[in-house]
């Protein structure tokens, strides 16, 4: 008997889904029995938490929906920090998860995992949650799912189904198939036009990229050229255009270099990016004023419709808009763009403080080494420094938890959701003593799933960003100097090698030498110790 579990397995797979992160639990055993065999391979983290983190890494880094089975209750609310981060940094993830029986959900009768409403839950942070009451409508329920991860703004999607629906007998549903994905959405001739108009007139454009436009590279880099134009990247966008492209302005939009080249901007245009807080003034001192014409370009057109008021908003998919402008845009010849973009860029660098600077170099030291590598982070201050400035080579290269939602813990299982969904390119978590300490059993998870990784493990012996804002604005520190682990016997205990660098080593050596041999490694690096080598 085909089961409505094996059937949903057979779903995915017409859906091109090759990894499920999930803990099993007597509440989705239905859902494993068609796994073996099927061609989808299932990661166990040690935590649901953890799966949804590996589902977001793996996303990022692929480009596909990381998958998630989960269980009723708490393995649902376990999952929800991930989920909302996913949510906030518009990732795409698909969280299948179980719910009581019908007739007892929601009864307030004390069945086990038995929430109040877990659809209600979930709702607030994904982009729709949706209760199954009838097999037969998941066919198009998961066609609406991978609609909005191909066609629209790609947030996490919930389906939860009742324990007694997922053993039902599937046998008379149509065979498995995936649904043809809707055309992305597509700007209007005239508006392309207007606005080749707007930068024909203008004499100083910018373009502001965000992960919005992550699979828009080519395009934007075409009208980046012919307009002459920099390009800022958000976090969540460098490497749109490469590290060392002269347009290129891997920079945080609200530091000194970088707002005045938006406040002397004639014509913003505005790709993929939110122009949100986090990307824009992340420190609290002021967003960068916009004092020329706004373009904005977003799938979503409510988010188009916060924030800063645009001259002009296109509601399409960034690479057909951009492909569009770029074909319709004449070249304009010299607008100092380069000029510009270097001004920018050598102003950042110049401002950076001490430990900005220093955790700089140490993702620079990554890309020296492993061009190709994917650097995860944590909310910890080498990727802070990130943030402000790191110059990655390509999309999909860089991704952290520090912004949008903010969680600790994220970069250790995120990254072994990267390896596993590009098992080619070597993998680099950064993360701190204090946010390791949130998901350090997720080094157990890497060594089951075989995934070689590199742990850069800044050490600053508790949570010293806290402490240092806690002293700035006059507050006795408290609760920011915890215990710190002998990170060497737990690297050790679950069978990772341990390294603590020495200042004096080439770190990117080591790095090298690591991936290599296919290692899983943890090298610490003593905060102090590496700000005095720094100088």
């Amino acid at each position: 008997m085909e089961t409505f579990g094996t059937y949903l397995v057979k779903l995915l797979r017409a859906y091109d889904v090759d990894t499920v992160f999930g803990i099993p639990g007597v509440h989705t055993i239905e859902l494993y029995r068609g796994l073996p065999g099927s061609g989808i391979r299932h990661v166990t983290p040690r935590h649901e938490q953890g799966a949804g983190f590996m589902a977001d890494g793996y996303a990022r880094a692929s480009g596909k929906p990381g998958v998630c089975f989960i269980i009723t209750g708490p393995g649902l609310t376990n999952v929800a920090t991930a989920v909302a981060q996913a949510y906030a940094d518009s990732v795409p993830m698909l969280v299948i998860s179980g719910v009581n029986a019908l007739g007892d959900m929601g009864s307030g009768e004390g069945f086990l995992h038995e929430l109040p409403d877990q659809r209600q839950l979930m709702k607030q942070i994904t982009a729709f949650s949706h209760t199954i009451l009838k097999i037969e409508e998941l066919e198009w329920v998961m066609a609406r799912a991978f609609a909005v991860f191909s066609a629209a703004r790609p947030r996490p999607v919930h389906i939860e189904i009742p324990i007694d629906l997922m053993a039902k007998d599937a046998s008379g549903l149509p065979a498995p198939r995936r649904a043809p994905p809707p055309l992305k959405p597509a700007p209007h001739a005239a508006a392309v036009r207007q606005i080749a108009g707007l930068a024909g007139e203008c004499s100083s454009p910018l373009i502001i990229a965000g992960g919005g436009a992550a699979e828009a590279a080519i395009p934007l880099r075409a009208l980046a050229e012919a307009l002459d134009a920099p390009v800022m990247m958000t976090v969540n966008g460098r490497g749109l255009l490469p590290a060392g492209h002269p347009l290129a302005v891997p920079c945080t939009p609200s530091l000194s270099g970088c707002a005045e080249l938006v406040a002397c901007s004639d014509l913003v245009i505005a790709v993929g990016t939110e122009l949100g807080p986090t990307d824009f003034d992340p420190y609290g001192t002021g967003r960068p004023t916009i004092n020329g014409r706004l373009v904005r370009i977003d799938i979503d057109a409510e988010q188009a419709m916060r924030g800063n008021r645009a001259d002009m908003t296109l509601i399409s998919d960034s690479a057909v808009a951009l492909s569009a402008l770029s074909e319709a845009v004449a070249p304009a010849g010299s607008r100092n763009g380069a000029q510009r973009a270097a001004q920018a860029r050598d102003t950042v660098r110049r401002g950076l403080d001490r430990m900005m600077a220093a955790g700089l170099r140490l993702l620079e030291s990554v890309l020296e080494a492993l061009p190709d590598a994917i650097i995860v982070g944590d909310s910890t201050q080498p990727a802070y420094a990130g943030c402000l400035s790191y110059a990655a080579p390509r999309p999909r290269l860089w991704f952290c938890s520090s912004t949008g939602y903010g969680t600790l813990g994220y970069a250790l299982p995120a990254a072994i959701g990267a390896a596993i969904g590009v098992p080619d390119r070597p993998v680099i978590c950064v993360i701190g003593d204090g946010g390791i300490q949130f998901t350090l059993a997720e080094l157990g998870s890497a060594v089951d799933a075989e995934t070689p990784l590199v742990v850069l493990l800044w050490n600053n012996c508790g949570y010293g960003e806290i402490k240092t804002h806690m002293r700035a604005q006059g507050v006795e520190p408290l609760g920011v100097d915890i215990q710190t682990p002998d990170f060497k016997l737990i690297a050790h205990a679950y069978d990772w090698e341990y390294l603590r660098l020495d200042p004096a080593q080439p770190l990117a050596l080591l790095l090298r030498n690591a991936t290599q041999a296919r290692q899983r490694i943890v090298i610490e690096v003593n905060e102090s110790e590496f700000l005095a080598a720094s100088g």
